[in-house]
């Protein structure tokens, strides 16, 4: 858009304390009779929910608890949550202040649907056509301070898409999407005061923004979660360690897995040593070689255990994630620097040492993989047969494998992950 005119922001004053079933419309019309055409309305988030019954009798954390659907950060009593409408924000949105002693104010129950409502609302009774942007108090990530943002809007386009243009320097622009819903919410919380009850302000200058379908609304604003680069927050990021065992053919970044390798091997060791050793297996030809050689070790144990055909049919299913995989790694173990003693007992106490810390390193591994977007299945199958896997990869003395991972992209979403209460897995002395 060009020759915007001047930007002009003014409060509104005088709206009357607001409480359920306030027809906000009313409201805002009878405080602001001037609303004119191309008009963006810009309404905190607060009182919408309270005219919609959002105030409610409860304890404040039993009402995060209800309105979280993801916990991605938590610093001492702070949470960080994914709320039911999508948002990411400090304690789902729930408000203590401004509201009665023992309730608590909610966020609107679907933002959206409130604008277009309120949009309709001031149309019916002033005949104009105006955008209504719904707001909420944000903190951002890397910068200190809150600002307003745009959880809710209607006749708006939230979203510039400038990418295909050019800058002053005739430069394609690539990447440049403005959320200019987001720049209206923060640029009318300069004037709404929230000691002073303006919860309402009104931006005119920007006519090109206005349109006259509802338009998609605030949900725009919020990335999908396969392009979000920092989906996972610290609560996250263990639970996104799942089993994968089917793939799609997509190929697997090698500069992915670089990184989920130099994850790893931040893993503690005993004896300031780096005992961890991956073998990155990318050739379609080295894993088909590795496998079948496991495969044909695998049946001959079986029959030298006394399987029959069937039954060894059944067991070497276990394998198959592996080559459905479009990589894998081998990790294996290179306890050179162990400290050798005179009696079993404390040798064998000094390999579990090593055990631990190559443990440590896969889970590293695993984890990392999963941050990078990418699905893994760890199977122990190469400890079974050393011996061959060191042939097939041809891997240098005191190389020990310790099983081996799958990699790639997850063909199908993993299932939900079982409750568990970790009670059940320790004791207190």
């Amino acid at each position: 858009m060009s020759n915007i005119p001047g930007l002009t922001i003014t409060p509104v004053e005088g709206i009357a304390e607001v409480t359920a079933g306030t027809d906000l419309a009313e409201l805002i019309a009878g405080a602001a009779p001037g609303l004119a055409d191309g008009d963006i309305v810009v309404v905190t988030s607060k009182i919408v929910s309270k005219a919609e019954g959002r105030a409610v009798r409860a304890d404040r954390e039993d009402a995060i608890d209800a309105e979280t659907v993801r916990v991605v950060a938590r610093r001492g009593p702070t949470r960080i949550v994914e709320t039911r409408q999508g948002l990411v924000l400090a304690a789902a949105g729930v408000d203590a202040s401004n509201t009665p002693a023992g309730t608590v104010v909610l966020l609107p129950e679907d933002p959206d649907a409130s604008a277009r409502q309120l949009r309709k609302g001031l149309r019916d009774r002033l005949g104009v056509t105006v955008a209504v942007v719904i707001t909420d108090t944000l903190g951002r990530p890397w910068r200190n301070g809150q600002t307003d943002a745009a959880i809710g809007a209607a006749g708006l386009l939230p979203l510039r898409d400038h990418r295909g243009g050019t800058d002053t320097f005739g430069m394609p622009l690539e990447v440049t999407v403005a959320a200019v819903a987001d720049e209206i919410a923060g640029a009318a919380d300069l004037v709404k005061e929230k000691t002073k009850q303006i919860p309402v302000a009104i931006a005119r200058g920007l006519p090109g923004l206005v349109t006259g379908s509802d338009g998609p609304g605030a949900r725009a604003l919020v990335r999908p979660p396969a392009e979000d680069m920092f989906r996972f927050g610290s609560a996250d990021v263990l639970a996104a360690r799942r089993t994968v065992r089917d793939f799609t053919g997509e190929p697997v970044d090698p500069g992915a897995v670089s990184r989920a390798v130099a994850a790893a091997i931040t893993a503690p060791a005993p004896h300031h040593s780096t005992p961890w050793r991956f073998v990155v297996v990318e050739s379609p030809r080295a894993q088909t070689t590795l496998l079948d050689d496991m495969l044909a070790a695998w049946i001959t144990d079986l029959r030298g255990d006394g399987f029959t055909g069937q039954q060894i049919a059944r067991r070497v299913r276990r394998g198959e994630p592996l080559r459905k995989a479009p990589l894998l790694i081998v990790p294996c173990l290179d306890a050179e620097a162990a400290h050798r003693y005179p009696d079993d007992r404390r040798n064998a106490a000094e390999r579990e040492m090593f055990l631990v810390a190559i443990g440590a390193a896969v889970q590293n591994l695993l984890v990392a993989l999963a941050v990078e977007g990418l699905g893994s299945c760890w199977v122990s199958s190469t400890m079974f047969c050393r011996p061959v896997v060191a042939k097939a990869l041809g891997l240098p003395p005191g190389w020990e494998p310790m099983g081996a991972v799958g990699v790639g992209h997850p063909a199908t979403p993993a299932p939900d992950r079982p409750p568990r209460d970790p009670s059940d897995f320790m004791i207190t002395r």
